[in-house]
C-alpha cells in the first residue's frame, strides 16, 4: 500500500509530460479554446489521439479510486493537475504535501472498508436465515445449489471449478463461465474462504458461497472493482480433483 501514492504521482507526470506540448502548440496556434473546452463541446471520440487521451484519464481515474473523492474534491485535483500540465508551478509546498496523500489514501480506505463491512454484515446475516444455508465457525455462509457425489478436496487440493464471482449489490467481477473455460488451481493459493467452503463440497457439486470480507480482500480490497472491507458471493461448481503433479492452468490474477 506504501508504494500506491507514488504511483499515483508517478502517473499524474506521465500525464503532464505527454500533454506537456499542448500550451505551446495552443499558443502557436492562437486558438481561444482549450483541449478540455473542446472535449466538452464535443465529446465524441473520434480519432485513435482522442482514444488514447481518453484511455489515459481512466487509467488515472483508477489511480484516484482509494480516495473516493467528493466532487469538491475532484474538482482541486483537477486544478492541481492543470496547473502542472500548464507549467504553472504549484500553490502549495509539494514536499510537505506529498506525504499527506498516503495518509488520506489510508483514512479514506478505512472509512471505506468500515461502510463496506457494515452492509457486508447485513448481507451475511440475511443469508445466512435462507432457507438449506449453513454458517461456519468462521463465518462463511454455503448454500448447496446442487449435491456433489464424488470426493472432496482437501486444503492442498488442485481443484477445477466454474465459478462466478459477484458483489453484494450483483455485480459480477469474475467468471470462468464468461471467460469459457474452466479454472484450475491449488486451493491453498486462493483466498481463505474459498480454501475452507471448497473443502466442504463434494465433486458434481454446485454451491453459494458468501464471504466475510476477512476471509476474501480484506481492508486492502482488490481495486478498482472490489472495494476494501467487501463481502463477496460466489457460485461455484466443483468439477474434479486433479492429480497432484498437473500442471496449473489458471494465473494467479485471475484466480479467487
Amino acid at each position: 500500500m506504501s508504494s500506491r501514492p507514488l504511483a499515483i504521482i508517478t502517473l499524474i507526470l506521465a500525464a503532464c509530460a505527454t500533454m506537456a506540448a499542448a500550451p505551446a502548440a495552443e499558443k502557436a496556434a492562437a486558438k481561444p479554446a482549450t483541449a478540455a473546452a473542446a472535449v466538452a463541446a464535443a465529446p465524441a471520440l473520434d480519432s485513435d489521439g482522442d482514444k488514447t487521451f481518453y484511455t489515459l484519464g481512466q487509467l488515472l481515474s483508477r489511480s484516484l479510486e482509494g480516495f473516493a473523492l467528493t466532487p469538491e474534491e475532484f474538482a482541486l485535483v483537477r486544478v492541481g493537475l492543470e496547473d502542472g500540465v500548464r507549467g504553472r508551478g504549484s500553490r502549495v509546498d509539494l514536499a510537505a504535501y506529498a506525504p499527506k496523500i498516503q495518509e488520506l489514501q489510508n483514512s479514506r480506505q478505512a472509512e471505506m472498508a468500515a461502510r463496506e463491512k457494515q452492509a457486508g454484515t447485513a448481507f451475511i446475516e440475511t443469508a445466512a436465515k435462507a432457507q438449506g444455508a449453513t454458517r461456519s465457525a468462521s463465518g462463511i455462509v454455503s448454500t448447496t445449489l446442487e449435491a456433489g457425489s464424488g470426493a472432496s478436496p482437501t486444503a492442498t487440493s488442485q481443484v477445477k471449478v466454474h465459478y462466478e464471482g459477484k458483489l453484494i449489490d450483483g455485480t459480477v467481477f469474475d467468471s470462468s463461465l464468461q471467460r469459457g473455460e474452466p479454472a484450475s488451481f491449488p486451493l491453498n493459493e486462493v483466498i481463505p474462504c474459498w480454501t475452507e467452503a471448497v473443502q466442504s463440497m463434494k465433486v458434481g457439486g454446485r454451491s453459494r458461497i458468501v464471504c466475510p470480507s476477512e476471509l476474501a480482500y480484506g481492508d486492502r480490497g482488490a481495486p478498482p472493482v472490489i472495494r476494501p472491507g467487501a463481502t463477496l458471493v460466489f457460485e461455484v461448481q466443483l468439477l474434479e480433483i486433479l492429480p497432484e503433479s498437473t500442471p496449473e492452468s489458471t494465473p494467479a490474477e485471475t484466480r479467487p
